[in-house]
């Protein structure tokens, strides 16, 4: 026996043990008494090596060694050396290193080829990492014991801890193979993933099959888990599949007197191919149903689909498929097909059948492309098609209930080595209220990079003005479809909504060199319109309504612009007293003022027409309502002004200690107004007021606000006079047309944890910006299952006021105008009642609408492993009830206690 190192001194070594130390011995063994005759003589002779003749060659020295034992003295020792250099290794040793170390001890047993490890002791070989107050390795059986000890109190210390790749476990005792990956282990909490097993004897049969004997199966983490499945027999295939015999759960210690005949849990790591549990509700207007029930398939590393139904005991049913694909640096997306089948109960007095039936459906189409897959060339999509009452009739989603309209976009994007760039897009857009869809498809844009004609190829100093002359060119080509979806509308009908039209655009443009303080900036601009159809508004005095007719063909209209801008910015300080934390204000102007000029070009498409039976008429243009839009009429000669205003201040800054130390806070972002005047017009020569004002407040409220004010005086039927508002006898600036005031804040606590929102959420990347969306609105439709415990309470809040004067007609048939105000507020909020409770609510509230248009409310409890989760909607277009207590686990997500119900509030 040898004895390594003394007591109390750590070995730390890397040996090839037993891959070198054990083969040695036991070759060796048959010729000790030679063996110590090698080391006797190498003692007498420095030189145990045969001396090689300087003219021998390599290649006679290689065969020297194989064969020829005439290089050999006839010494004593030379049969030794011989087979000292023909050593191999033997059967039973390892194939790869091993680090050990021990607090206290190394024993080496040759004769019993026994290695003993004491105190405190690791051994590492390959993946494998062992553990153990002792560790006991035999090398002829090639058994591994690991056992813990105690301390003076008797406790257990260094219980055996063994770990390989992703799992993991601690026993009283292991006895393990190293060369067949076979063990057992004794009371042993083993870890694999999120799962977490106690066995009183756990087999592993190979290095991925484990069988545990009296086991307890939990994904909770504590010593005592809150909850577990106890069964007697139990077999785990590492990343695949967990699999019992008869379980019963038990919670907090508690058995509970019920069981299941068997148990499977997945463990896989990665994508895989199983079936999705459904979630039971209740519903008076669909009756029972099972939501999401589907399958879930892993088609290839690139490709996978999800597949989910709803079906409801009234006949009605949902059905969505979903494939989603995404391919590392080069794209990403995913498909969405949703066709709904509906049957509700029908609560109307008007008809006596007793169920509503319609069917509705929802594409959405997502896809990004990496910038880097192909430079110059972008390409993506975003679709929402669908129809018009899909939205107003989904379960548990009140968001989507009151979302009213829809937009697609599908766009390809061309960059020719920076001198032109090719546009092409697919546009959409729909509103369920009104049934009214338009189609773009295909619109195209093309755009040449500016050319300087007068500019020399080389050039010395700086430019000339006219050097700084560049022509640019811009086209645009649209197509447009537009019906109303609603039945009746046939194919031959939409395609008679079908329109085209063209913009094309060149500019010239001219650098001049800053004059003071101000910047000059001249331009020049042509631009034509290509039509493909006009129409004209005439009134039936017989019927006394305005009729219209669309004539089809090729029209052209262009206009030509000429104008000159300046601008420039003034600064003013105002200082305060050396005792004020304040210590001044700063006030930034920037004014603008332009002249253009546009003769009028298009007059001959205007025309005036009667438009209601009071005999009033209204110019019209016969390009009205047609792609891509009308010119205005008039010569334009006039003026263009505009004022914009940044007003920030410089305080003290409290929280740094230095003397001088200042911060810059904004009081307002910005603030201006804009208008123009015509000076070679007769009468309107004023164009409307546009005002903007944006601010954040404290850095904490956004507030910003924007109107439009028409300058002249309205008649009773709201239509402009040629006379100001200011003339009118007592002061006034205007009629106000639109007027926007919205005003947003959210507060929060500091985490608990002390982490930053970046470092809290974690966003999926692959995620495309559609998919992001649409958990996001989960999310708020089921807001007690996305709870941050880490942020004791947080709010936030918004409102926004506008105002709208529009035409409409009323009941006699007249053209007026009516005033529109809407006003809401929606807010968000929750706080934590304990550590372990928190309370939240998210409501939509109308101050012209009724009031409380939509309210959501939950209450969640944290239980380390479990969560519990309440979702009420008292108020809204569905009232929703549902109670959910499920594992956090993503293994046993399914296995969850819900209880929902739904009722329409119609």
């Amino acid at each position: 026996m040898i004895r390594i190192a003394p007591n109390n001194v750590k070995i730390i070594g890397t040996i090839v043990c037993l891959a070198m130390l054990w083969p040695v011995t036991a070759w060796l063994s048959p010729f000790k008494v030679k063996l110590f005759s090698i080391v006797t003589n190498a003692e007498k002779h420095s030189d145990t090596i045969p001396v090689i003749p300087k003219n021998r060659n390599r290649q006679d020295t290689f065969n020297a060694n194989k064969t020829d034992t005439s290089l050999l003295s006839n010494k004593k020792d030379s049969i030794e050396r011989v087979r000292i250099d023909s050593l191999t290794l033997s059967k039973d040793s390892l194939d790869a290193p091993v680090k050990y170390a021990a607090k206290d001890s190394g024993v080496l047993m040759i004769d019993s080829k026994e290695f003993i490890l004491y105190g405190k002791s690791n051994v590492a070989y390959k993946d494998l990492m062992l553990d153990a107050q002792t560790i006991r390795y035999d090398q002829e059986s090639q058994l591994v014991k690991a056992y813990g000890g105690t301390d003076s109190a008797n406790s257990p210390i260094n219980k055996a801890q063994f770990k390989q790749g992703s799992s993991n476990s601690i026993s009283d005792s292991i006895i393990y193979n190293m060369k067949s990956m076979k063990g057992l282990t004794k009371n042993t909490y083993y870890n694999e993933g999120e799962i977490y097993v106690n066995a009183q004897v756990l087999k592993k049969a190979d290095s991925n099959i484990f069988y545990g004997y009296r086991s307890r199966f939990t994904t909770c983490n504590y010593d005592t888990p809150h909850f577990a499945f106890v069964t007697r027999k139990m077999k785990l295939i590492n990343n695949k599949i967990a699999v019992s015999g008869p379980a019963s759960p038990m919670f907090e210690g508690v058995p509970v007197p019920i069981g299941i005949p068997f148990g499977i849990y997945p463990i896989y790591n990665g994508r895989h191919s199983g079936v999705l549990i459904p979630a039971f509700t209740v519903s008076e207007d669909y009756g029972f149903g099972l939501e999401g029930l589907g399958y879930y398939k892993v088609v290839n590393d690139y490709w996978d689909v999800t597949t989910r139904a709803n079906l409801y005991s009234y006949g009605g049913w949902m059905l969505n498929i979903l494939p989603k694909y995404i391919k590392r640096y080069r794209y990403t997306g995913s498909f969405s097909l949703s066709l709904q089948n509906t049957k509700a109960l029908n609560k109307s007095v008007i008809t006596k059948d007793q169920f509503t039936s319609f069917s509705t459906y929802m594409i959405n189409w997502s896809h990004s492309q990496d910038n880097r897959a192909r430079p110059g060339t972008t390409f993506g999509a975003s679709v929402n098609f669908g129809s018009t009452k899909y939205n107003q009739t989904l379960l548990n989603n009140p968001y989507q209930n009151y979302l009213n309209q829809l937009s697609s976009s599908i766009s390809y994007s061309k960059n020719f080595n920076n001198k032109a760039n090719l546009s092409l897009n697919i546009n959409h857009n729909q509103n369920s209220n009104t049934h009214l869809v338009n189609l773009s498809l295909p619109n195209a844009s093309v755009s040449v990079m500016t050319i300087y004609p007068f500019q020399k190829k080389e050039r010395a100093g700086s430019l000339k003005w006219w050097e700084s002359i560049g022509v640019g060119y811009s086209g645009n080509f649209q197509n447009q479809i537009s019906f109303y979806d609603t039945a009746g509308t046939s194919f031959k009908r939409v395609l008679d909504t079908a329109q085209w039209g063209a913009t094309h655009s060149i500019p010239v443009t001219i650098t001049l060199p800053q004059v003071g303080p101000f910047t000059i900036s001249p331009s020049v601009s042509f631009s034509q319109r290509w039509y493909g159809q006009s129409i004209m508004r005439t009134w039936d005095s017989v019927k006394q309504k305005l009729d219209t007719s669309i004539h089809k063909g090729f029209y052209t209209a262009s206009e030509v612009t000429f104008g000159i801008n300046a601008s420039t910015r003034i600064f003013g300080t105002f200082k305060f007293g050396h005792g004020d934390n304040t210590k001044k204000i700063r006030h930034e102007v920037r004014p603008n003022i332009g002249f253009s000029y546009k003769p009028d070009l298009v007059s001959k498409y205007f025309y005036s027409t009667q438009v209601d039976t009071t005999g009033r008429k209204v110019r019209m243009s016969q390009f009205d309502g047609v792609v891509p839009g009308t010119y205005s009429e008039g010569t334009f000669g006039g003026i263009s002004f505009g004022i914009d205003n940044l007003l920030e201040m410089k305080v003290r800054d409290k929280k740094d200690t230095a003397a001088a130390a200042t911060k810059k806070i904004k009081l307002l972002d910005g603030f201006g107004i804009s208008s123009a005047y015509n000076l070679m017009a007769d009468s309107f020569a004023l164009s409307p007021f546009s005002l903007y004002a944006r601010s954040t407040l404290f850095e904490k409220i956004n507030i910003t606000g924007n109107a439009t004010i028409d300058p002249y005086v309205v008649d009773k039927y709201g239509y402009r006079v040629n006379k100001y508002a200011w003339q009118a006898g007592s002061f006034k600036l205007g009629t106000i047309n639109y007027a926007n005031i919205a005003v947003s804040t959210s507060f929060k606590s500091k985490s608990k944890s002390g982490k930053t929102d970046k470092d809290r959420l974690q966003i999926d990347p692959f995620l495309t910006p559609d998919e992001q969306q649409r958990q996001l609105q989960y999310a708020r439709a089921n807001p007690a299952e996305f709870t941050d415990f880490d942020i004791p309470w947080n709010l936030s809040l918004s409102y926004s006021l506008n105002y709208n004067r529009l035409p409409y007609r009323d009941t006699a048939g007249i053209a007026t105008f009516q005033n529109v105000i809407t006003s809401n507020m929606n807010f968000n909020g929750d706080f934590s009642l304990t550590e372990k409770w928190k309370i939240g609510a998210a409501g939509y509230y109308s101050f012209n609408g009724g009031g409380m248009q939509q309210l959501s409310m939950f209450i969640t409890r944290e239980m380390h492993c479990w969560q519990l989760a309440i979702n009420v909607t008292p108020i809204g277009k569905f009232k929703t009830f549902n109670f959910t207590i499920s594992p956090k686990s993503g293994i046993l997500r399914d296995l969850r206690i819900n209880r929902s119900r739904s009722f329409s509030a119609y």
